[in-house]
């Protein structure tokens, strides 16, 4: 699998795109003018990384829109991720707007992810809406001594002329020793994020997401999901102007998951609320032999001629196989 690290260091904002991807192209590692740094500490139960300072705006390099070069790195032990959160600010500590992050990813070269055959395992990141993810007591992501992580993070290019930008990514690992039971990440979405499918993409998507018409805007994607799981925790993500996500599970007629955000009276993203996130330890079941949709609603003022893209998707955390004694039906 070392061919992913190599193919990682291309792939994209956010998240998920609908599965069965197949990883049978290679791409060039992004050359970027800003040969900026990648900090990692490891103390007691966290891992930070310290991205920067870089100065904005900042072209996006590679298929994986980076601002910064990738940086690999390991962990001297086996860990158990069980919470992660992002922070952007200037070198100065002066708090940034979270609309300047673009994304951070972090990826498992040394693992195969689940929903993008063929690519290496993305099991944690951030967008704009930098939600702090907090897993079930006593569930977690194990990241294992030596192997190769990945992070990426990328600036909105967009963003006015701002010195000295940063960003972290802090990582909560469970105490050494404690009992925790392992977990699949599994990407879903509406907009194609599996790299090996990026020619697939119509003209109305680019790296930003799917082109947002006037108005309301819903739009839905088929998913087949490759495995049986039993989700506890999904982490979303959106862009300004987003009104709803939502997973449907279609053979069963149930609404699995129903986000919606706070946004401001013109329509820009402050927060998912807590309540918001759905996070349970007895989880909700989704099955490989089922029809699922993943929908998002976008709504674009008639008066903004601004073009606008967006995105809706979900960082599933299950573990293998169904939800012991679920019951049929309810929204998470």
């Amino acid at each position: 699998m070392n061919r992913f690290i190599l193919m990682a260091a291309l792939a994209v904002h956010a998240w998920a795109g609908p599965a069965f991807a197949a990883g049978t192209h290679d791409h060039a590692v992004p050359t970027l003018n800003n040969q900026t740094t990648t900090a990692v500490t490891i103390k007691d139960n966290t891992v930070t990384l310290m991205f920067g300072p870089i100065d904005l705006p900042s072209a996006h390099d590679g298929d994986l829109a980076a601002s910064m070069p990738k940086h690999i790195f390991q962990l001297p032990k086996d860990m158990y991720l069980v919470g992660y959160k992002s922070a952007v600010f200037t070198k100065d500590g002066k708090p940034l707007p979270q609309q300047y992050l673009h994304h951070i990813l972090m990826l498992n070269t040394d693992k195969e992810s689940v929903s993008c055959p063929g690519e290496p395992l993305f099991f944690a990141g951030a967008g704009l809406e930098m939600t702090e993810a907090r897993f079930p007591a006593g569930y977690g992501v194990k990241l294992e001594k030596g192997k190769k992580l990945m992070s990426v993070v990328a600036f909105y290019h967009k963003a006015p002329p701002t010195k000295d930008v940063m960003a972290t990514f802090t990582m909560e690992m469970a105490p050494e020793g404690a009992s925790v039971k392992e977990m699949d990440v599994y990407q879903v979405g509406i907009n194609i994020v599996c790299y090996s499918k990026f020619g697939q993409r119509g003209k109305d998507q680019t790296d930003e997401g799917i082109e947002i018409k006037p108005g309301v805007h819903v739009l839905s994607a088929p998913l087949k999901f490759r495995m049986d799981g039993c989700v506890k925790f999904a982490y979303p993500h959106g862009h300004d102007e987003l009104l709803l996500i939502a997973l449907e599970d279609k053979t069963n007629k149930r609404t699995l998951l129903r986000t919606v955000p706070d946004v401001a009276q013109d329509g820009t993203f402050i927060a998912f609320q807590p309540h918001q996130v759905f996070k349970d330890p007895r989880g909700f079941s989704v099955s490989a032999k089922d029809e699922y949709e993943m929908v998002m609603v976008y709504h674009h003022p008639l008066h903004d001629p601004r073009v606008q893209h967006g995105m809706g998707n979900y960082l599933l955390y299950m573990t293998p196989g169904t939800c012991p004694g679920e019951k049929t039906a309810s929204i998470h």
